[in-house]
């Protein structure tokens, strides 16, 4: 994963090969497989160059697969299907490739934006500020014993707060979502004023915590050695500009988890505005820890 906002910029100036097909890169990193969220940006990048030029459109929504895990010392290459462009709408399908395989699929939406009704959630009330907060990597030093500097050299271009769960002993109540957490993220740096660069920084962010909420309530360490996690599906909607370079409180909860799956929901608030949501299922299977 980069470890500065200058590494996640490059890693989304994706190479174009010809009119709809387009390589990614790699980052430096110790993780044996691609970050989901990686993926998921560069594919919003290459489906977001497709779209033609006259129009102001915006991404609305996403729905994505993880299908095989991405190595990490190669390049993927992205290819964009154009389904559609209407007057309002247009619609892309990306297709990641590595090795002759297809590794990972989305489709996305773009909406060209209107007035239209609007109303919706309140911002939780009961947060610490982000300066009131540990790093999530100090957290995860405490808990997993394994130090802050090896989990802050993966990610290094966030800046993540710990704003406590509903695990045993934990801040938030269990009592209505027995598997709940939140942080606060943001890019750790100043982005360019691009609104794609923007979501699609939002849409790496949204995979670095949240199928790691389906195991808050349960004895298990995510990212343990007793514990097999990998995303399997991840969907994405924009509601509001935001910038990803600035506060968002990422509020989760996961409402089932079952036969070695969880599903985990997320709402992104900025500046008491509701900006996006999202939703994954992963894998968590409990296996045997290496002896």
């Amino acid at each position: 994963m980069p470890s500065s906002v200058q590494e996640l910029v490059a890693l989304l100036e994706l190479e174009e090969i010809e009119q709809t097909l387009w390589r990614g890169s790699q980052p430096a990193t110790l993780l044996q497989r691609a970050f989901g969220g990686q993926v998921l940006a560069q594919a919003l990048v290459a489906a977001h160059r497709t779209l033609p030029g006259d129009v102001a459109v915006s991404v609305h929504s996403l729905h994505a697969y993880f299908l095989r895990p991405g190595r990490t010392d190669a390049p993927i290459i992205y290819d964009v299907e154009v389904l559609r462009d209407g007057r309002s709408f247009s619609t892309r399908r990306v297709l990641a490739r590595q090795g002759g395989a297809v590794i990972f699929t989305v489709s996305a939406s773009f909406h060209v934006p209107e007035p239209g009704l609007e109303h919706q959630d309140p911002v939780p009330d009961d947060v610490p500020p982000p300066e009131r907060c540990p790093l999530l990597s100090e957290a995860m030093e405490n808990l997993s014993g394994r130090r802050a500097s090896m989990w802050q050299a993966e990610w290094g271009a966030l800046e993540v707060r710990y704003a406590g769960d509903s695990r045993p002993g934990g801040v938030l109540s269990p009592e209505r979502h027995p598997a709940r957490a939140r942080v606060w993220i943001r890019v750790a740096g100043e982005l360019a004023d691009d609104p794609v660069l923007h979501q699609a920084a939002l849409a790496y962010a949204s995979d670095l915590t949240l199928l790691a909420v389906s195991v808050v309530p349960h004895p298990v360490l995510f990212g343990g050695p007793g514990l097999q996690a990998a995303s399997l599906d991840h969907s994405l909607w924009f509601h509001r500009p935001f910038r990803a370079d600035r506060w968002l409180l990422y509020d989760q909860v996961s409402p089932s988890a079952r036969s070695s799956l969880g599903l985990s929901t997320g709402r992104l608030f900025q500046d008491g505005a509701l900006v996006a949501t999202v939703a994954q299922e992963g894998l968590i299977r409990v296996v045997d820890p290496p002896a």
